[in-house]
């Protein structure tokens, strides 16, 4: 059983019998993390909390904190 399968399965079980239920899975949602992930990279906002291997040597994890949050 898929994950598309086990999840039209519990969700019909939760959703009155009537209620048709649709879920719809990709194949090329295996790729999904990476492509989000190219996106979130190329914007130019989120380059700003790049940490380079030199700050983290520096600050250690705690630059994490300073950068992100």
């Amino acid at each position: 059983m898929g994950i598309a399968d086990r999840m039209t399965e519990e969700i019909s079980a939760l959703s009155p019998s009537s209620m048709k239920i649709k879920v719809v899975a990709p194949p090329e949602r295996k790729y999904s993390v990476w492509i989000g992930g190219s996106i979130l990279a190329s914007l130019s906002t989120f380059q700003q909390t790049w940490i380079a291997k030199a700050e983290y040597d520096e600050s250690g994890p705690f630059i994490v904190h300073r950068k992100c949050f």
